[in-house]
C-alpha cells in the first residue's frame, strides 16, 4: 500500500491502471469504510482511498477543527484492503481560495441541508474534485448518508461523468446503533439512548408495510418520540427513494413503492443520522 499526499504523484501512480475504484473519505475510519473497501475490491483491480477532512462542507460553527484525525491508525486499518491512500493537504486541495462550486440540486436545501446551509455545495464540489484527480471506474459511498449519495448520482449523471457510483448498506453495531464517526462523541449514557433513532425508524417502516399510507402522522408520531427521549430533532422524513421527494400515495408508478425514511437529531452535543429504505409490493 501506497500512501500519496500530491496530486501530481497519485496521477503518475494510476496513470496505467484501467479498473480504479475509488472510496473517498474524512478519515477516522470504521467497520463501515473497511467494508467500502471490501466491496471496491470485487469491482476494480485497483482500489484507492482518500482520506481529506474537507473544510468546504463544515459550517462556522460545525466541528471542523475537533473533527478526528488519525491518519496513521487509518493507514494500518487499510493494510491489505487499499493500494494506494491519497491524504492531501487542505493547500494541495485548494491551493488558491475556492471561487468555483458545484451548485447541486434543490433537494441539498431539504432534510439536512436545512439546518446546514452551504454543506452539500461544499461536499460535491470537493467530490468533483477527487473524481477528477482519481478518475475511477468505480466510486463507492455509504447509503448511511443518504441524501449525500443521491446528490453525488446526480452530479455524476447530469455532468455525464465516466463513474458508476454504487452505495454501500449501512454496518451497524451489534445493538441497531448505524457506525459513524461521531459517534466516539457519544457519552456512555448517550451511546445506550442512541440505536432509539434506529428503533424509531424500524416502528415507522413497519407501520408502512402494513399498510399506513398517512405519511405525515408518521413522521409526527417519530419526532415525537425522539423528542420524548431527549432528542433535538432535525427531521424525519418518508421520501421517495428515486428522487427524495415527499412521498405520496402510493398508485401505479413502480418507483412510488421505494420509499426511505430518513431522519436526523441530536443527542446531547452530537448530531446523528440514519434511515431505513421501505420497499413496497407492486
Amino acid at each position: 500500500m501506497k500512501l500519496i499526499t500530491t496530486i501530481a504523484e497519485l496521477r503518475a501512480r494510476l496513470s496505467d491502471k484501467h479498473a480504479i475504484a475509488f472510496v473517498p473519505t474524512m478519515g477516522n475510519l470504521h467497520e463501515g469504510h473497511l467494508k467500502l473497501m471490501r466491496l471496491a475490491r470485487e469491482h476494480g483491480s485497483c482500489v484507492v482511498a482518500s482520506i481529506f477532512v474537507n473544510p468546504l462542507q463544515f459550517g462556522p460553527i460545525e466541528d471542523f477543527d475537533k473533527y478526528p484525525r488519525t491518519l496513521e491508525a487509518d493507514c494500518a486499518r487499510l493494510q491489505g484492503l487499499a493500494d494506494v491512500v491519497f491524504a492531501p493537504s487542505v493547500s494541495e486541495m485548494y491551493p488558491a481560495q475556492q471561487t468555483v462550486f458545484v451548485e447541486p440540486p434543490p433537494i441539498a436545501n431539504e432534510l439536512c441541508g436545512a439546518s446546514r446551509p452551504g454543506h452539500f455545495r461544499g461536499m460535491a464540489t470537493v467530490v468533483l474534485k477527487l473524481l477528477n484527480i482519481v478518475q475511477p471506474h468505480v466510486a463507492l459511498f455509504g447509503k448511511k448518508y443518504y441524501q449525500q449519495l443521491h446528490i453525488i448520482r446526480q452530479m455524476v449523471m447530469q455532468m455525464n461523468l465516466p463513474v458508476r457510483i454504487l452505495g454501500g448498506e449501512t454496518v451497524r453495531a451489534a445493538d441497531g446503533l448505524a457506525l459513524s464517526s461521531r459517534n466516539q462523541y457519544l457519552s456512555a449514557e448517550e451511546r445506550g439512548k442512541a440505536v432509539f433513532m434506529y428503533q424509531t425508524l424500524q416502528g415507522a417502516q413497519q407501520a408502512i408495510l402494513q399498510g399506513e399510507r398517512d405519511f405525515e402522522r408518521l413522521e409526527k408520531l417519530a419526532v415525537e418520540a425522539l423528542r420524548a427521549r431527549g432528542w433535538a430533532v432535525d427531521y424525519v422524513a418518508v421520501r421517495n427513494q428515486s428522487d427524495l421527494q415527499p412521498a405520496g400515495p402510493v398508485q401505479g408508478n413502480p418507483a412510488q413503492h421505494e420509499l426511505v425514511i430518513l431522519a436526523a437529531a441530536r443527542l446531547g452535543n452530537t448530531r446523528l443520522l440514519d434511515n431505513v429504505e421501505v420497499c413496497l409490493a407492486g
